[in-house]
Parts: C-alpha cells; sequence; structure tokens
C-alpha cells in the first residue's frame, strides 16, 4: 500500500511539475516546432502566407506564461473585433492595458503601424488626381487614425499632378488654425496651377462645420489673384470622406 501512495505521489508531483515547464515554455516561441513558428514560416513561404494573429505574433516576439505569443495576437485582434483600422489608432497606453504587453512592446507596435501609414503616402510626386476618391487614396493612411487635427494641402501642376503636399497645421481634437499665408506661399514657389486642401475630423463626423466652409472659400478666393485654382477641399473622418467639389459646395 506505501508502495502504491509513493508512486501515486511522484506521478502527481511529475506532473504538477510538467505542467509548470509547459506554461513556462507557451510563450516562447523558439520552443515550437520550426514549421509551426511565425518567423520561420514567413522566411519559407513569404508574408502574405502568415495570418493576421501570426504577423502580430512578430512584432509581440513572446507571450505569457498563460499565453503563446499568437494566443496573445488572437486575444488582442479579438479586442479590436480584427478591425486594423481601431488597431492602429490604439494607444501606447491602451496596448500598455493587455497582459504581457509592456511599454517597449506598445512602442513597437505603434511604430509597425505608423510605418505602414507612411508605406501607403510615400511616393505621392507625380500622381495624378483624377477624382475626391484619389486624394482619400493618398491622404487617407496618413490621416484617419489621428486623433488630432491636421491641415495639408496636395499642390498640383497643369498635368493635375501633384507636385507637393505639405502640413500646413497641426491643431487639438476640436481644431486646427489656418493661416491662408502659409497656404499660398509653396503654391507660388512650387508654381502650381492648382491645389486640394485636405484634413482630417478625429471625430469621426465627416460633415464640414462652419469654420470649414469659410476657410475653404477665404483660400478659394485668395488664390484667385495668384492664378491658382481651389479644385477640392476633402475632409478625412475614419473610412469615410467629405468632398466640397463633389457636393458641389466649393
Amino acid at each position: 500500500m506505501l508502495s502504491f501512495m509513493f508512486r501515486f505521489l511522484a506521478f502527481y508531483f511529475l506532473y504538477l511539475d510538467s505542467r509548470k515547464l509547459t506554461k513556462a515554455m507557451k510563450g516562447k516561441i523558439l520552443d515550437w516546432n520550426e514549421e509551426d513558428r511565425p518567423r520561420e514560416r514567413l522566411k519559407n513561404n513569404g508574408a502574405e502566407a502568415l495570418k493576421n494573429s501570426e504577423l502580430l505574433a512578430i512584432l509581440l516576439g513572446s507571450g505569457t506564461k498563460e499565453l503563446s505569443v499568437v494566443e496573445l495576437a488572437d486575444e488582442i485582434l479579438s479586442h479590436f473585433n480584427h478591425d486594423l483600422e481601431r488597431l492602429g489608432r490604439a494607444s501606447i497606453a491602451e496596448l500598455c492595458t493587455f497582459k504581457g504587453i509592456g511599454p517597449a512592446k506598445s512602442i513597437t507596435l505603434s511604430a509597425a503601424m505608423e510605418f505602414g501609414r507612411r508605406r501607403n503616402t510615400f511616393q505621392t510626386k507625380r500622381i495624378s488626381i483624377k477624382s475626391s476618391h484619389s486624394v482619400y487614396q493618398i491622404m487617407g493612411a496618413k490621416l484617419r487614425d489621428l486623433q488630432h487635427e491636421e491641415f495639408y494641402v496636395l499642390y498640383l501642376n497643369k498635368a493635375n499632378q501633384v507636385i507637393e503636399q505639405k502640413c500646413i497645421s497641426k491643431g487639438g481634437v476640436s481644431g486646427t488654425v489656418v493661416d491662408v499665408r502659409l497656404i499660398l506661399k509653396p503654391a507660388i514657389l512650387l508654381t502650381a496651377s492648382s491645389a486640394i486642401l485636405v484634413h482630417n475630423h478625429p471625430s469621426g463626423n465627416n460633415k464640414p462645420s462652419q469654420a470649414d466652409k469659410t476657410i475653404t472659400q477665404k483660400v478659394k478666393e485668395a488664390a484667385k489673384f495668384i492664378d491658382v485654382t481651389i479644385l477640392d477641399h476633402i475632409i478625412i473622418a475614419g473610412n469615410q470622406y467629405f468632398s466640397f467639389a463633389d457636393e458641389g459646395i466649393l
């Protein structure tokens, strides 16, 4: 009887130790089979072969004692309903609320999201503007996730190609101050034929305010004196936008 009890206790403690070891190792991606590791899968099959959770796991690098890094990535994505736009708007403080995500990992994720946004807006020069949607394709990634307002101007040549894009001002949640002279000076230096005004509404409401309408008309009238045409004013609010030209109020 004593021999049976000793064997039972020995097996029981071995079982407990194995569970602790499993938990301790679960978050380490290097302990997985090579074909299951996101990094190895990306190397062998390309980034497009990976799921969002696996790509996010590579950025995180490690999980927790309770969750593997891919499970942690799944938990984060689930919190944002697998909406990458919402994840992209998450602050460092919000990301830090997840167990296993400290300031360093939060900063890495924020940097990766910003890098993706910049990739989408890189090399806008000589892109031809054919519609308001063309403007959104250029500026949407830069402005739609911001928690404050920014005001940009796209300067175009006679072929409606973008010569330059310039940030004129940055403000708070409710607005930004725009100086007409700061808009017209680059137009003269770049010998632009036309320009398009673009700014964002962090609130998600894409409807123009009275201040938006006023500054649009003010810039339009002032630009006439230097033979520059204001083609449109685009308001970006998340995944939607408002075009003054499309609505016939320019």
